[in-house]
């Protein structure tokens, strides 16, 4: 399984997925960890409710459905889909309306999705998803792509503040064809983690 991983880490993003699916064959005994730890490329869906793109992930996916966070609807159509509490999809909507203008102003552009849901009694998660796709804008970049999954988990609060957990998986790929750049292909994908960090935490919440 260690070396499963490792391969895995090496992989260019385009090709994560064929990658995995080679080795779910191989490995079926170790499905479950390979599917919980190997990120993917970002795929995008539309909601047609409300006529706005989102981002599909495992975070927001019951059976082959995926859960929208602008209309909390999901597509295909399921009846019993899991949804977040009252609290937490207030929390939702608004973290996706901050983080649509953030990702507007930073990235300059893109798709952005956020999806928040309870852990436990005292704690919960945020997932928050950026893909941006580029196609010959600045420099000598012919197309490109960066996704970036962070994922946070919130454990128990105490007097305004709460400890965290943190991940985050940066995949990023350009292609370069130009006289002067020559050609080139480039792409790859960085994982890090950070465990039980004070936070500061007032959003959506009493102090």
């Amino acid at each position: 399984m260690e070396a499963a991983m490792d391969l895995m880490r090496r992989m260019p993003p385009g090709s994560t997925e064929t990658a995995l699916n080679a080795l779910l064959s191989l490995l079926p005994d170790h499905s479950l960890d390979l599917l919980s730890q190997v990120d993917l490329p970002l795929q995008v869906c539309m909601d047609k409710e409300n006529n706005k793109e989102y981002i599909l992930c495992e975070y927001n996916r019951d059976a082959d459905s995926y859960r929208s966070p602008w209309s909390n609807i999901y597509e295909p159509p399921l009846e019993d889909g899991t949804v977040p509490s009252e609290e937490m999809r207030n929390l939702e909507v608004e973290a996706n309306e901050v983080f649509s203008v953030y990702r507007d102003q930073y990235y300059e552009g893109g798709i952005s999705s956020v999806y928040i849901w309870e852990d436990d009694d005292e704690s919960f998660i945020a997932c928050f998803l950026i893909k941006k796709d580029g196609q010959g804008k600045r420099g000598y970049m012919q197309i490109g792509s960066w996704d970036a999954i962070h994922v946070i988990q919130v454990g128990a609060q105490e007097e305004g503040s709460a400890h965290y957990c943190l991940n985050s998986t940066v995949m990023l790929s350009l292609t370069t064809d130009n006289k002067q750049s020559g050609t080139f292909n480039l792409s790859g994908s960085i994982r890090r983690q950070v465990l039980m960090l004070p936070l500061i935490w007032t959003w959506g919440f009493e102090a």
